[in-house]
């Protein structure tokens, strides 16, 4: 806890996520070494149901990192120097894609889309048009700093007719959130991320290569060293990793994929959405209206009222209610509030998250606030998440 007070604690980000109660159990179990038969039939366990979360037939291979060393193997396994790509830029991580292909050499065309909204399939169509060496595009699923979804499926279609072009998705914020079916869709590479909807702490990552990406994997020329997915594989034909890697880590994720394989995956998807439709419809009862015109059902970024900074909002609430929330990054400061709908988070969550966010605008003496605001909310939250 981190601070002292009547409240319990509640994470409620859009990652890292509270973590399911069989999850913190495995995790607490004693170490084994990487190099034994219980832990290679564990990673042959994971290996192959990491492909049904994925939805797809191909490899899934795990990296020891944080999602953004998935994002760089993703550029250095696939890539020439000198290459053209198109990076979406939609946010905070659509710039990344393009900060870390420029630093691998990589030329970059970058179309910008206002924050808050989707891009435009037809604008994408016209620059691979007039552009034809463009050989991937870059995107997010779900730009997690405005809580906007991309149409990833008109994407693929586009990137798809084009034989030496392939399509590379950032979805971190959405493997195991929402619907995105990597071999159906004919997306070339899919990048996830423990801390999210995998309901692990930080230091796993995840990519997907398809049939057509591995064709410009063997070309690549890009220097790479601890993320070479050629030697990850030939190690993951023998049931080991290249390098040493974070067991109780992967022990935990063959606890959490039992929630995103099978029949439950779907059940998982519609909780997630159900948890981020509440959200939506609760936060008007308080004053707050969604910010994005596409809104992501991993994370929800809500507008604070106007004279109020989201900032000093979202500190208010952590160290008086001990509630963890997000803020709004660079453009986006002090203007609004991220509440993530990833792992473990149960109705009273809910109902807390919504008790609480009345009782802070309250201590900022917020005017426009309804005195039926609190029970408003609670009633819409109720509908929702009964259905």
């Amino acid at each position: 806890m981190f601070f002292k007070t009547k409240y319990p604690y509640r994470l409620l980000t859009p990652g890292p996520v509270p973590l399911h109660p069989e999850v913190q159990q495995v995790l607490a179990e004693p170490m084994i070494h990487h190099r034994t038969p219980e832990f290679e039939r564990c990673l042959r366990s994971v290996c192959e149901r990491l492909k049904d979360t994925f939805s797809t037939q191909e490899p899934v291979f795990i990296h020891a990192s944080t999602g953004t060393g998935a994002m760089e193997s993703a550029i250095v396994n696939t890539l020439s120097p000198g290459d053209k790509v198109l990076c979406i830029i939609s946010g905070k991580f659509g710039e990344r894609w393009a900060q870390m292909c420029k630093i691998f050499g990589i030329e970059v065309v970058a179309h910008n889309v206002e924050w808050g909204h989707a891009v435009k399939s037809e604008d994408i169509s016209r620059i691979l048009r007039a552009q034809p060496d463009i050989k991937a595009v870059f995107t997010q699923a779900c730009e997690t700093s405005t809580a906007t979804v991309h149409p990833i499926r008109e994407l693929s279609t586009l990137v798809r007719e084009r034989s030496d072009t392939i399509l590379i998705v950032d979805g971190i914020t959405a493997v195991g959130a929402m619907e995105l079916d990597m071999d159906q869709w004919g997306i070339d590479v899919v990048i996830g991320g423990s801390q999210k909807a995998f309901m692990l702490p930080t230091g796993l990552s995840f990519i997907a290569v398809s049939h057509k990406a591995r064709r410009f994997i063997e070309r690549s020329r890009l220097p790479k060293f601890y993320f070479d997915l050629k030697l990850e594989q030939k190690a993951m034909a023998k049931g080991e990793t290249h390098f040493s890697t974070v067991v109780p880590l992967i022990r935990a994720l063959d606890v959490s994929l039992n929630f995103l394989t099978g029949e439950a995956k779907k059940r998982t998807l519609s909780r997630i959405e159900k948890l981020a439709a509440a959200t939506r419809a609760a936060a008007p009862a308080l004053g707050l209206s969604v910010y994005s015109k596409a809104p992501s059902p991993s994370v929800t970024a809500l507008v604070v009222p106007e004279g109020i900074d989201s900032q000093k909002l979202r500190d208010h609430i952590e160290e008086k209610y001990n509630m963890t929330l997000m803020g709004g990054q660079d453009q986006l400061k002090g203007k609004i509030l991220r509440i993530g709908h990833l792992g473990y988070i149960t109705n009273d969550d809910m109902f807390a998250l919504f008790d609480i966010l009345y009782q802070s605008l309250h201590d900022f003496e917020y005017g426009g606030l309804k005195k039926s605001g609190r029970e408003e909310a609670q009633a819409i939250l109720k509908k929702h998440l009964a259905k």
